[in-house]
């Protein structure tokens, strides 16, 4: 098995739309932190100005844990695309290019073939996450220092830097499981596939339109929210209320491996009484 996973990520890591994602993400971090960089005064002056009558506010609010904060909002949505790119095309790019037949002809088990390419993408997805934590985290404290975390919503928390550092392990921690999600449904639509596009554009229309239904607050969608993996996608925010409501996360956590497991066994399940053409 260990020499099957080894196989998969050499085959992973030897084609150029591998990187494309750590590219994107490098580039994207850094603009945004150059951007911040050059206005993020005037973004933070006009945030709190409506806090300025009631408290008074000192220190180094415009920090890189405020920074990483905001990056995570911003591109939580965009990194399934990226995971999409490598992970749509494990199966269906084998079928694409015609290899399958030659594959299992030789003494190869499919159970061990398919559980290989899973774990191979799920280990990408996870190296994914971990360049979009060290970037932003690495990247901000860099330009921005520390100093402790304001966070404005509907309400307002103030959490102390000595307590950051584990928040955001775990909100990338958090972040990964999210993307083991990600991985089982592209994957289930690449073995339904023979081309490597269509299981990119399906795992993206899916995580649209569950995201429509997660984010409109119509009472038609309240049963159907709570089955989608997309409602639980923001949970990680959890993680950063003064008080971590753990059993809301942990039903959070619950519910997207629950998701990951019915994707991948529905791809097992067609994986194995699928007939090979190519």
């Amino acid at each position: 098995m260990i020499k099957l996973i080894q196989i998969e990520l050499i085959k992973i890591f030897s084609r150029f739309r591998s990187y494309i994602g750590f590219i994107a993400i490098i580039f994207i971090v850094l603009l945004l932190e150059i951007s911040i960089l050059i206005d993020g005064e005037q973004i933070l002056k006009f945030i709190t100005q409506n806090l300025e009558d009631s408290f008074y506010l000192k220190g180094n609010l415009l920090n890189g844990y405020l920074i990483s904060y905001v990056i995570l909002n911003t591109l939580w949505i965009h990194i399934p695309l990226l995971v999409t790119i490598v992970t749509g095309d494990l199966i269906a790019g084998e079928s694409n290019s015609g290899t399958f037949r030659m594959i299992l002809s030789r003494p190869v088990d499919r159970s061990k073939l398919l559980i290989a390419k899973y774990i191979s993408g799920f280990i990408y997805s996870t190296i994914l996450v971990i360049i979009l934590g060290l970037t932003s985290l690495g990247l901000g404290i860099g330009f921005f220092g520390k100093g402790d975390l304001i966070i404005i919503s509907t309400k307002i928390n103030i959490l102390p830097e000595n307590e950051l550092l584990w928040r955001f392990f775990a909100a990338f921690g958090f972040g990964i499981i999210s993307m083991l999600v990600i991985t089982s449904l592209s994957l289930l639509f690449s073995v339904c596939s023979n081309n490597s596009i269509s299981p990119i554009i399906l795992t993206m229309v899916v995580i649209i339109l569950f995201s429509v239904i997660t984010s409109f607050q119509i009472p038609f969608f309240s049963g159907i929210r709570k089955i989608l993996f997309t409602t639980y996608f923001n949970s990680w925010r959890l993680l950063f209320e003064f008080s971590v409501d753990y059993h809301k996360l942990i039903v959070s956590l619950l519910h997207l491996i629950i998701n990951s497991m019915l994707f991948f066994g529905i791809s097992f399940f067609i994986f194995k009484k699928k007939d090979i053409l190519s």
